[in-house]
């Protein structure tokens, strides 16, 4: 396609989206950058990280493609620089189930003899003050598993930890909230999924800020894990209905809440489940712990 027949599909597509019953979505592209570097500000590094994996068991399944791509942001949380994308496929060993192969489009013999460059993946990843992930409670526990040392690197989630209904959003997919912004990518594939997170990330509010400094902001603020411990067997319907989860190794029930929740929880757990007999363990977390 020459460049006057591309400038003429732009200008039709600004043309259409302006009118109000029409919303047009542009396919995602790489980037070197979203903001304009400013020189008097200070910057940090982050990761944005997917995996494509033969299943959801943490202990069992294993990583069977692996994407990073690191940026460089500034105190306001604008991406001012954006690295290459680094992607391995590793070979499991095992059978891929054909459900995952539609569901990722790698088969057996995508992967047959590959395996990640562990030592790049880990230099990678090691320069990051924050690692992205778009369901860091699914992404991590394999990440930790298979390049251990960076088990203690601070992590956030974009998916998780962001009230995305009060940002403007619906729903928490990442094709979702990319399409809500006007875009839209071929997913499923770790190397399209992280570019989608860069952009999602970059996105501007209303406020003048970005999605990233939101999450920042959200991972920086401490949290608490919540253990129920020894609380009373006719307590479990009360716990789960306030959406508290049961750890079926350490058999109590256990939630996270914010700083900010936690005396409001801790009172309630006082008065409706312990009643003066025993009381919870509250836990600090920070970003090095969290979606582990």
């Amino acid at each position: 396609m020459n460049a006057t027949a591309s400038d003429r599909h732009s200008q039709a597509a600004d043309l259409l989206n302006m009118h109000p019953d029409y919303r047009v979505q542009r396919r995602l592209v790489p980037v070197t950058h979203f903001h304009e570097v400013n020189p008097l500000t200070s910057g940090r590094i982050g990761v944005v990280i997917d995996v494509e994996t033969t299943g959801l068991d943490r202990e069992t399944d294993c990583i069977i493609e692996l994407a990073v791509q690191g940026f460089r942001f500034d105190d306001r949380g604008r991406i001012v620089q954006v690295g290459l994308p680094r992607v391995w496929r590793e070979d499991p060993g095992i059978p891929i189930d054909p459900k995952i192969t539609k569901l990722t489009g790698l088969a057996v013999d995508d992967v047959a003899g590959q395996a990640i460059d562990e030592e790049m993946a880990v230099e990678i990843l090691s320069s990051a003050d924050i690692i992205i992930a778009h369901n860091a409670a699914f992404d991590r526990p394999f990440i930790d598993r298979r390049l251990p040392a960076i088990a203690d690197k601070p992590w956030a989630c974009s998916m998780a930890e962001l009230d995305w209904l009060e940002l403007g959003f619906e729903g928490r997919a990442l094709a979702h909230l990319v399409a809500q912004c006007g875009w839209f990518y071929e997913g499923h594939r770790a190397e399209n999924d992280i570019l989608a997170l860069l952009y999602l990330l970059s996105h501007g509010l209303s406020d003048g800020t970005t999605i990233l400094s939101k999450l920042i902001e959200c991972s920086e603020r401490p949290t608490y894990r919540v253990n129920a411990i020894d609380a009373p067997f006719d307590a479990k319907d009360r716990l789960k209905a306030r959406g508290y989860r049961w750890d079926a190794a350490m058999r109590f029930w256990w939630k996270s809440v914010g700083q900010d929740e936690s005396d409001v929880e801790r009172a309630w757990l006082n008065s409706d489940v312990y009643a003066g007999y025993g009381e919870p363990a509250f836990i600090p977390v920070t970003a090095c712990e969290r979606h582990r």
